[in-house]
């Protein structure tokens, strides 16, 4: 399909081929492990063993590639897969990467727990700094690691600012976009050499699929990220990857909602006597605003905040709420509390990127923007 076409068209047709046997406009779910071969080495299509490939895997990286405009998509069984692949194939023992100050806190955990464990180091930095990321650059490194807007705390950083850092010192520049989405950001035009999804969040966008996606410009990286892919083999799954696919179809109506609900709930929040500070890429004051509307179409809806009384101030916050369903993960249609620091950041604390105890995390669902607003104030007090 031609990349000329607009986001949403792409999001519903790229690498959706109707069915050639009955004409069916979805791609099928290819449930199989294996494929009849025409003759020794003689495969259709390409296809042998649903590891290496599968036609519904296939139509699922076909369509993120097209979203980000990308050459090539690779979709895997969790975000988390997508990272470690991507990982062993950028680095070896010795090498360092530059990581943020406040990346998500199950990407520290495999830096510090897993790949730290096969000689890899890391330094971490403020990567909103762009001379705080050139300054943590050593002769070992070979790649920066960029989340943006963060993971817990809506940090900003200039996806193409980093870029030029990455590009003077010859390293490589991997950009997490999940919680922007494709239809909010794209870091391959703006200088990155990879983007990370969670497909899980709002790829997915109903809570009922874990996934992980890389996408790539470079076709030699795009082979070796291919072949680690297939040797170590967390891929998706035909069914997770075709939930991805049904999902995709409404990101872009999706994401207009949630931006909208979350502004107005941002709104809120900065008014309310009992938050002390509200970390929303979309508010005037915060840090990274102007930089967040030069590189994103909307601000998304993701909003944390403060709470007065500290921590248990926070945490009955978290468990009054009734609208918003107490759980982690993020980016469903539903709306959804957390605590960070007891839960999905419990893994950084006592290091440089624990979060602060008072801090609560809102992902802004699609419902109707004034029950939610109901809902947090009761939950507020």
């Amino acid at each position: 399909m031609s990349d000329q076409h607009s986001f949403e068209t792409l999001a519903i047709h790229a690498g959706n081929t109707a069915d050639p046997l009955t004409g069916a406009v979805v791609p099928p779910i290819y449930q199989v492990s294996t494929y009849k071969q025409d003759g020794v080495g003689g495969l259709r299509g390409g296809y042998e063993y649903s590891r290496s490939a599968n036609p519904t895997r296939t139509a699922l990286e076909d369509n993120l590639a097209a979203l980000e405009g990308g050459r090539r998509g690779l979709a895997f069984a969790s975000g988390l897969a997508a990272e470690d692949c991507l990982l062993r194939t950028l680095l070896t023992p010795g090498d360092h990467v530059v990581i943020p100050n406040d990346a998500y806190g199950g990407t520290f955990r495999l830096f510090a727990k897993v790949v730290s464990r096969w000689g890899v180091e890391f330094s971490v930095a403020d990567t909103s700094d762009v001379s705080a990321v050139r300054e943590a650059i050593t002769p070992r490194t070979k790649a920066i690691w960029v989340e943006t807007p963060s993971n817990p705390l809506l940090g900003i950083t200039d996806i193409a600012a980093i870029a030029d850092v990455a590009r003077s010192a010859g390293v490589r520049l991997v950009v997490d976009n999940t919680f922007a989405s494709p239809y909010l950001q794209q870091p391959l035009a703006l200088g990155a050499d990879v983007v990370v999804h969670s497909t899980t969040k709002y790829m997915g966008g109903h809570s009922d699929v874990v996934g992980g996606a890389l996408i790539v410009n470079d076709p030699g990286l795009a082979e070796e990220l291919a072949y680690h892919q297939n040797a170590m083999g967390a891929v998706a799954g035909p069914f997770d990857a075709w939930l991805v696919l049904r999902g995709i179809k409404t990101l872009a109506v999706r994401m207009d909602r949630h931006s909208e609900n979350a502004t107005k709930i941002a709104d809120l929040l900065t008014r309310h006597p009992k938050v002390t500070q509200v970390l929303y890429p979309g508010l005037p004051e915060h840090a990274g605003h102007e930089v967040a509307a030069k590189q994103m179409r909307a601000f998304g809806g993701m909003v944390s905040f403060r709470v007065a009384g500290g921590e248990e101030a926070a945490v009955q916050v978290c468990n009054r709420a009734e609208l918003f369903t107490l759980g982690e993960s993020l980016g469903g249609v539903e709306s959804l509390v957390e605590h960070p620091g007891r839960m999905t950041h419990a893994s950084a604390a006592g290091s440089p990127l624990e979060v602060p105890a008072d801090l609560v995390r809102l992902s802004v669902g699609i419902e109707s923007a004034d029950d939610l607003i109901a809902d947090l104030t009761q939950a507020l007090g």
